[in-house]
């Protein structure tokens, strides 16, 4: 007794200091409505019996059946509870099950949930946001209110009304098994600073909240569920760290407090759990700290406050100690009786049961129950699932990485060309999210291994890291919650410890404490958290490695020896490509996807196209990426974002092009020179003294084509003897087919005929491709470098465009190739892993009038470069002005509407028969592709379109493409989806 009173005088005397210092405490909102007409009428309407029944909240699930909602429904009618706390189960299920409980109630039911990381906590279908140690490393504090206003809408829409959120808990012991990753870290400014914004987002958005658990729970290394934890620290450490928190919020108007099921001696010598303690829940919370809103136990199931306690006596010793609420009651019926003599032997008094009551029936009231009306379901997946809610959870994911180490600041990735990288995924044992977006960025060579790890895959891992200059090591986590442990076998352990770490970047997705159990991966070259493993933290930790998301989080927590609390590195702006949402751009996704998706099938319906692939970006953000349809009409192989297309005549813009361009900013080739000027072979010739800039331009007279292929044909339809052979030689090495091999000289036969073809006098638009069967030849004279060697080491390579190819059958298997036509005029055969225009497959299928081949996501970083005027990866490719002067109309007095080498939208739109959108601004470009392929540019709006199809098949006849404008109508949906 002597001690129990010194307590509660130093108690009184430090927690009045403090309190003293502090700003006048914020009452909870909801408060006001305590004695309002609603709830007067309410108490007048209960018995006795009934208003200790608003006391005690029950556990509901959406996923027990019949059986479990007819207990439920029996309970309320009985005993007249006052809420439900829901937990597994489905969203839809929830609300029909909540519409029923409420209409069965005589009292309206306050609707709880656990739902500390937003629904996905809890339900199936909805998303789980970042835990809250991840949350802790965020930086900018709004982003985390803006993560409690969306918890509140989707907490609302499944028709509840209470979050047992935020953890206010300092957790500073990394053993502690209950909170840990579920705290905001060990700095109680910060936490304090966190809880506050996720407590402001839901509340102002018309959720109630719960801080928890208080006193504190962060410093223990037992789990309360099982066992009774004691916490030792002295009342001046709990009072200046453990309730900092607390304090805060309580000031900053907090509607609730969870007690947790402590034993805390500094606080009550009694060893009570302090959900049962006098002392803490009414002595220090309500009067010291001057808390007046909701106060709720943890569960009264949990073996903290359990043992050595039966049910029902529990129950009143909660309510004695002074909570309103009695969260998940084992018995309602004891703990009612218990109770109700409590309240007959003046041990309770019926004015405290009444006031409790009526704070839960204000909280109500508050929460619009006075009001109440069925919450509806339809749609209601999507609508808590829509694209806002998703962008936000990749919003706080990229704000939460936390770069540890960067060494020659080697992230993000820089000069591509100079790396040979591989992945090694270990605790997964199947290709991961994370490696396939390194892959979308360049070629990596991936290696998985499971939570163990045998001698022969040592020995061919150590292989292959003796063959790479970088390794991209992500560590993964088994666990369904990032646990402070690493379940790697000790050989596996060994080996990561083992690693090369000053060629290693190390993503790791595990608990941050337990990368104080891996020796030597403080030495990485980088190190990046992502506090938690999912699809999520893969994808976007795996853009952070290649610039196309940045980090500036700051680790919350301290690792051992090897890293403090607020250790954090920032990385350099984005340089690549960011794959994302179209809201994260500022279009719609439902106007885009849609829109997109209904074009696309009305095409392959109409058979104007197998499949296809589509991508699209604005301001450097992949908004959509996405592959339609099969292989050939014939086919049931599905087409995936790896294949690679013909891109037909969009090679014009994708090869010499940039080689010439590249070339003039070093001051070796001039669009005012001639062909002649490169070429002596044509000097004298018709096409002598015509400049680049009216070849291309397309406005120099020359024949729109030649049908080389047909000077190898006799009358009778048989190859000329001194042309085609069925089989390769010396004489006759270039393939056209497996049985069709042609002349070694046959592409100077191809450059005479271009020589002798007319030029009309008449210098007006007319389209020609036959200068860009000499544009390689050129660039090789210029360079005396191979051609395709020079524009792979000076632009794909650089880019990390790795589909990026000519002769494709070379490099991929032709499962990974689209086949375009069936010819039956010159090849007689599908055409499938060599390029589909004939005159580039006779020049050994490198030309720049056709002959690369791509998936959408290679070319459009070689796009994407253009609309960055140049540049792209940190890396300058062209001048700015150099590409200005080339994606500029140059005669449009002439009436040609042509850039140098690009196409540009018409002068005068001209309705469905323009080559662009309606939208499509003056300063756009890009080309398009016999083969059914589109790309295009527009600087205004910073958007990129690539198509890619093959339409030519069966036939080249198959103009419905044309007839459905499907391309421009796709360009138009990105304009229309621009918010």
């Amino acid at each position: 007794m002597k001690t129990k009173i010194v307590t509660t005088f130093l108690l009184t005397l430090l927690l009045g200091i403090a309190v003293k210092g502090q700003e006048k405490v914020t009452s909870p909102e909801f408060l006001k409505y305590t004695n309002s007409k609603w709830v007067d009428s309410v108490m007048k309407s209960l018995t006795p019996k009934e208003r200790i029944g608003q006391l005690m909240f029950v556990a509901a699930y959406s996923n027990k059946g019949i059986e479990h909602e007819k207990e439920i429904l029996e309970t309320i009618q009985k005993w007249n509870i006052g809420g439900l706390v829901f937990f597994q189960g489905d969203p839809v299920t929830q609300v029909k099950q909540m519409n029923s409980y409420q209409k069965q109630a005589k009292t309206p039911l306050l609707g709880a949930i656990d739902a500390e990381w937003g629904l996905g906590m809890r339900l199936d279908s909805t998303i789980s946001y970042p835990y809250q140690m991840a949350l802790g490393a965020i930086q900018n504090n709004n982003l985390i209110y803006k993560m409690g206003t969306e918890v509140a809408r989707q907490i609302k829409n499944t028709g509840l009304h209470l979050n047992f959120a935020p953890v206010a808990d300092v957790n500073n012991n990394p053993d502690n098994p209950v909170i840990n990753y579920r705290s905001f870290g060990e700095d109680k400014y910060k936490v304090a600073q966190k809880s506050i914004a996720y407590m402001q987002g839901m509340q102002n958005a018309g959720l109630l909240t719960t801080a928890k658990h208080f006193p504190g729970h962060g410093d223990t290394n037992t789990d309360s569920h099982y066992k009774l934890p004691q916490i030792n620290h002295s009342l001046e450490r709990l009072n200046n760290l453990e309730l900092y928190p607390f304090k805060e919020l309580i000031n900053a108007g907090l509607n609730g407090v969870m007690v947790a099921h402590l034993n805390i001696p500094a606080l009550d010598a009694s060893e009570k759990p302090s959900t049962l303690s006098k002392a803490i829940v009414t002595d220090l919370l309500q009067n010291k700290l001057g808390f007046s809103g909701l106060i709720i136990t943890d569960a009264m199931r949990m073996k903290g406050v359990t043992n050595n306690n039966k049910p029902g006596i529990v129950d009143k010793e909660a309510v004695q100690a002074g909570n309103d609420v009695l969260e998940l009651t084992q018995n309602v019926a004891k703990a009612i009786t218990e109770i109700e003599n409590a309240v007959k032997n003046n041990s309770i008094l019926q004015a405290d049961i009444d006031n409790r009551v009526r704070k839960i029936l204000a909280a109500k009231q508050w929460a619009g129950l006075h009001n109440y009306k069925p919450t509806p379901n339809k749609n209601l997946v999507h609508n808590l699932n829509n694209a806002n809610a998703k962008l936000l959870k990749r919003q706080l994911v990229e704000a939460s990485l936390t770069v540890l180490k960067n060494d020659d600041d080697v992230v993000p990735l820089q000069k591509l060309d100079t790396l040979n990288i591989m992945s090694i995924s270990i605790g997964d044992s199947l290709t991961t999210k994370f490696q396939k977006t390194l892959g979308l960025y360049d070629n990596v060579k991936h290696f998985n291994i499971g939570n163990d790890i045998n001698p022969a895959t040592i020995d061919k891992l150590k292989k292959a890291i003796n063959n790479h200059n970088l390794i991209l090591l992500g560590i993964h986590d088994s666990s369904a919650f990032p646990k402070n442990k690493i379940s790697f076998s000790n050989t596996l352990l060994k080996f990561i410890e083992g690693l090369p770490f000053n060629k290693t970047v190390v993503t790791y997705f595990k608990n941050p404490y337990s990368i104080a159990k891996i020796k030597n991966i403080e030495n990485a070259k980088s190190l990046i958290l992502t506090y938690q493993d999912s699809k999520t933290t893969q994808d976007i930790a795996a853009q952070l490695i290649y610039g196309g998301a940045s980090a500036n989080g700051k680790l919350p927590v301290s690792i051992g020896s090897k890293f403090k609390a607020g250790a954090g590195l920032t990385t350099a702006k984005k340089i690549r490509f960011k794959y994302t949402l179209p809201e994260d751009a500022g279009l719609n996704s439902k106007t885009l996807n849609s829109g997109i998706d209904s074009l696309i099938q009305q095409a392959i319906s109409n058979k104007a196209i197998p499949g296809a692939q589509v991508l699209i970006a604005k301001n450097g953000k992949v908004v959509l990426h996405k592959a339609y349809g099969t292989h050939t009409y014939s086919d049931t192989t599905k087409v995936k974002l790896s294949n690679v297309y013909d891109i037909a005549s969009v090679t014009k813009i994708s090869s010499a092009l940039p080689a010439l361009m590249h070339l003039q900013d070093a001051n070796k080739f001039s669009t005012e020179k001639t062909i002649d000027d490169y070429l002596p072979y044509f000097k004298g010739s018709n096409k002598a003294g015509i400049p680049f800039r009216e070849i291309l331009t397309h406005q120099a007279g020359f024949s729109p084509w030649i049908p080389y292929w047909q000077n190898t044909l006799r009358k009778n339809g048989s190859y000329k003897w001194h042309t085609i052979k069925r089989d390769s030689s010396a004489r006759f090495p270039i393939k056209i087919t497996s049985n069709m091999w042609l002349n070694r000289n046959y592409k100077k036969k191809v450059f005479k005929a271009i020589k002798k073809s007319p030029v009309s006098d008449v210098k007006k638009y007319k389209y020609s491709g036959l200068v860009f069967y000499l544009l390689p030849t050129i660039v090789e004279e210029i360079t005396s470098t191979n051609f395709v060697d020079y524009i792979n080491a000076n632009f794909y390579d650089k880019l990390g465009a790795t589909t990026l190819t000519y002769n494709p059958e070379q490099k991929f298997s032709h499962s990974k190739i689209i086949p375009t036509e069936n010819d039956f005029l010159f090849r007689h055969s599908t055409i499938h892993g060599t390029v589909h225009d004939e005159g580039a497959a006779m020049m050994g299928g490198i030309s720049a009038n056709a002959g690369l081949f791509s998936n959408a996501n290679d070319l459009a970083k070689l796009m994407q470069m253009y609309l960055d005027m140049g540049t792209y990866g940190n890396e300058e490719f062209i001048s700015k002005n150099t590409l200005k002067q080339y994606t500029s109309v140059q005669f449009p007095d002439n009436n040609n509407h042509r850039g140098i080498g690009f196409d540009k939208p018409y002068l005068i739109y001209k309705g469905e028969n323009s080559n662009t959108a309606k939208d499509a601004s003056k300063e756009s470009f890009g080309h398009t592709g016999f083969t059914g392929t589109m790309v295009w540019m527009d600087p205004k709006e910073n958007v990129l379109f690539v198509f890619l199809s093959n339409r030519v098949t069966p036939t080249r006849e198959n103009r419905t493409l044309y007839k459905l404008n499907t391309r421009t109508k796709i360009q138009q949906v990105i304009y229309d989806a621009i918010k």
